[in-house]
């Protein structure tokens, strides 16, 4: 199930009609009144079904300039993420509805209907409100000739709730049947199956539609967890990493530690997975370090201030030239030298006893974070990226000296990228798995076997993967 099949990619619009979006919206100067959130919402959701926008990147920029802050933002960031989580279930609901395929309308209507549809099934908000506030955004940003089929078929959707209308389109396929309920893809409740169990499959689901706080990392040496959190003003100390704080609210660029390189965003897991890497004990020599897949730079920011602590050195290897900048904006100050290159092919064998593997993956484990992802990934992506995953650890392994120890870590769960990928490149022999004991003793229900496994259901995290291996041999 999902509202993109086959014929219809991501973006992919059914009609040549331009979107007619608000002036403001173009950053030209305007007299204007304040544009209405809910035409905010409605632009932002365009530019991802049309132009494969990501709602992160384009919506700020829509607020910003369209002047909504406080509850209008507040509104338009509901509205545009709830409705690209639950594009799916919803556009399955307005099928049924209208007794149509929605593939057969035209994609700006089919916006403003999910638009209005997820007012209806999901908010709290008046249904005369929902209806009267979609047909009228309908008229004034599609067609006025479409705004009588909007009305009656949003009408239609008002007649039931979530609750009766995912029983009502309801087959009996159980994977089918939860993936309609909580608006994944069949396919990807399928592969979180294999790894939480029936049983858990659920609330893993239902996890990945809440929105999730911001976390913060406080650099070890630069600033505290406490100050850090004191200089919030109402941040929480994380649960488990012990330089996480939750933000309560607000634009972190505007936390002057933040600002300042003293902190930076990064999700609680990601942080867990790269201090067990420096947690893992060692024997010899500790002093060269590598962060093998380095882009964005989260995860080199806080290896770079751990190897500061213990006069260490970080390489720091990104093979895009634009998110190697970002490293090196992230590792400024700190014993870090970013390099731009393909961490297949990068240094001298033998030569580090700490590498880190982020591996590029499907980021299955962040779809709380990115809202339009779910609808955009297909079961072949991953097959395109499990040689790459392969070659990486392979050559992460090739860097380590012997007895150095390698983290092989992915923002996804599934046992293709995961668990075989470590397996094939075992099977080459010269290395053996280490269990990430300091992490399954800090976070309960951590362990994967020998692997860690974070799950936003259970720790509020990213659903990180994290395999340490130790070198043997001289690969």
């Amino acid at each position: 199930m999902g509202p993109r099949p086959p014929d219809r990619e991501p973006g992919v619009r059914m009609s040549d009609k331009k979107r007619r979006r608000s002036p403001r919206v173009s950053g030209e100067e305007s007299d204007r009144p304040k544009v209405n959130p809910r035409r905010v919402a409605f632009d932002a959701i365009s530019a991802v079904t049309a132009d494969n926008a990501y709602a992160n990147l384009v919506l700020p920029r829509m607020l910003a300039e369209t002047d909504n802050t406080g509850r209008d933002a507040a509104l338009a960031t509901e509205l545009t993420y709830g409705t690209l989580r639950s594009l799916g279930t919803l556009e399955a609901i307005l099928a049924a509805a209208s007794g149509r395929d929605v593939r057969q309308l035209q994609q700006d209507l089919v916006d403003a209907l999910c638009l209005g549809a997820y007012q209806l099934l999901y908010m709290r908000i008046p249904p005369h409100a929902a209806v009267a506030t979609t047909v009228s955004l309908v008229k004034a940003a599609v067609s006025p000739r479409v705004s009588g089929l909007a009305n009656a078929v949003l009408r239609k959707v008002a007649a039931k709730d979530l609750e009766e209308w995912t029983t009502e389109l309801a087959t009996g396929d159980r994977l089918h049947d939860l993936s309609l309920r909580y608006a994944h893809p069949q396919w990807i409740s399928a592969e979180f199956e294999a790894v939480v169990g029936p049983d858990e499959l659920p609330p893993a689901l239902a996890a990945d539609n809440v929105a999730p706080p911001v976390h913060l990392c406080a650099k070890p040496g630069r600033i505290t967890k406490g100050d850090l959190s004191r200089e919030t003003r109402g941040g929480e100390h994380g649960q488990w990493s012990p330089y996480a704080v939750y933000l309560p609210s607000g634009d972190p660029g505007r936390i002057r530690a933040v600002a300042t390189g003293l902190a930076h965003v990064q999700d609680e897991g990601s942080q867990l997975v790269a201090v067990q890497l420096a947690e893992t004990p060692l024997e010899g020599a500790d002093t060269a370090w590598i962060d093998l897949c380095a882009g964005p730079g989260g995860k080199t920011g806080l290896l770079g201030a751990l190897a500061a602590q213990r006069d260490a050195t970080l390489d720091a290897v990104e093979i895009q030239p634009h998110r190697a900048e970002l490293v090196s904006k992230a590792a400024r100050g700190l014993p870090v030298t970013v390099h731009t290159g393909d961490g297949r092919t990068f240094g001298k064998a033998n030569s580090a006893d700490r590498v880190l593997v982020d591996a590029p993956c499907s980021g299955l484990g962040a779809l709380r974070r990115r809202p339009e992802a779910r609808w955009r990934k297909q079961r072949s992506d991953i097959d395109d990226l499990v040689p790459l995953q392969r070659e990486l650890l392979a050559s992460g392994l090739r860097l380590a000296r012997p007895g150095g120890i390698v983290a092989y870590v992915t923002c996804s769960p599934v046992i293709a990228e995961t668990e075989e990928v470590v397996e094939s490149v075992l099977k080459a022999g010269g290395a053996e798995l280490v269990r990430p004991e300091w992490l399954h003793k800090k976070v309960p229900g951590s362990a994967r076997g020998d692997f860690a496994q974070l799950w936003p259901h259970r720790h509020g995290t990213d659903a990180m993967f994290l395999a340490l291996l130790r070198k043997t041999g001289n690969r």
